[in-house]
This record gives C-alpha cells, sequence and structure tokens, in this order.
C-alpha cells in the first residue's frame, strides 16, 4: 500500500512538472525559431529587391530604346525613372549605365554613347570596345546596353554577411530607328556597307 501511494505521488508529481518542461523548450527553440524567421524575411526581402532591379533594367532600357535621339536632358530623366521602379526601397545605393554598342562589319563591338546614374562618371567610355554575348555576335547590329546595380544590406546579420551588390543587365534593340543617337557626345558610328 506504501509503495503504490509513493507510486501515485510520483506521477502526480511528474504530471505537474509537465508545464514547466514545455517553458523549457519553449525557452530552448525559440532562439533557433527566431533565427529562421529573420532569416527568411532577410531572403525574402532580397529576392525582392533582386526583382526589383530586373524591372528597373528592363525599363530604363526600353525607355531609351522607344526613341530616336536623346538629349543630355531626356537621358537623366529616363535615369533617374529609375528611383521610381525601385521604390519602396531606397535608391541610394542604386547604380544604372545605358549606352549603345554597335558592331562594325567585322563584328567588332564598340560603345557609341554611355549615360549613368546617379554618377556620370561610371558611364562607359565612348569608343570603347565591348564584347556583346555569343547570342547577339553579329556584323552591322546596335543595341542599347541596360546595367543595374543595387547594394542591399540585410538589417540583421550584416556583420557576418556583409553589403551583396544585386546586379542585373539587358540588351535590347532600338525600336524607332537603326540606332539612337546621343547629343551628349560625337556620335562616331562602326563603319557598315549601306543597305
Amino acid at each position: 500500500m506504501m509503495f503504490q501511494r509513493f507510486r501515485y505521488n510520483g506521477l502526480r508529481r511528474l504530471a505537474s512538472h509537465e508545464r514547466g518542461v514545455a517553458a523549457v523548450e519553449f525557452a530552448l527553440t525559440l532562439p533557433v525559431l527566431l533565427f529562421v524567421f529573420v532569416g527568411v524575411t532577410q531572403v525574402g526581402q532580397a529576392v525582392s529587391i533582386s526583382r526589383k532591379v530586373t524591372m528597373t533594367a528592363r525599363t530604363v532600357t526600353d525607355l531609351a530604346t522607344r526613341t530616336q535621339s536623346l538629349t543630355t536632358s531626356s537621358l537623366n530623366s529616363i535615369l533617374q525613372a529609375s528611383t521610381a521602379v525601385i521604390a519602396p526601397y531606397p535608391s541610394s545605393t542604386l547604380s544604372i549605365i545605358v549606352s549603345e554598342v554597335s558592331t562594325d562589319s567585322n563584328g567588332n563591338a564598340t560603345v557609341d554613347w554611355s549615360g549613368a546614374w546617379p554618377n556620370n562618371s561610371n558611364a562607359l567610355t565612348q569608343g570603347a570596345p565591348f564584347t556583346l554575348p555569343s547570342s547577339l555576335a553579329g556584323d552591322c547590329i546596335t543595341v542599347i546596353y541596360g546595367q543595374v546595380s543595387y547594394g542591399y544590406t540585410p538589417v540583421l546579420g550584416y556583420k557576418v554577411i556583409g553589403p551583396i551588390t544585386l546586379k542585373d543587365s539587358i540588351y535590347l534593340y532600338p525600336r524607332m530607328s537603326e540606332r539612337v543617337t546621343y547629343a551628349g557626345t560625337t556620335n562616331t558610328y562602326p563603319t557598315c556597307p549601306a543597305t
């Protein structure tokens, strides 16, 4: 009888400690759950910004292809439109380059003109050789090249991961004419036979 009472009291005490066990388990798993939650939100934000970078490259380059000629003012307006596309993320770490690249009759590509935002000194050098992707390589072609980069710094864990540069680029053919002239430079186009 004494043994049964002792056994019954022991089981009752064990049952009363279940709340304490649950609290300890929660305390042990909480840091892991918070780490996973923060990690997922940071990765989700990086993916969202990466998609915005792609949309910005596409939009800015597409705007440049929809004209026959650009002035310095109109090119700056196109480049600054990127701030509306990248929103709601800040544009302080955004960098954009839009250039026209043409090939000569031998397939050698050079930069016809280039503009950059927010710092135009990042623009490609006019007349500099340029390597086109093999899918675009050919004689006497002209493309508008847009490149966007964005410096993303995670809110948490930036000391471990550090800032990440998200980049994208796109090539589009001019839509309104064979090439887009730019008043900000002296246009010297590669020599191609007349069509």
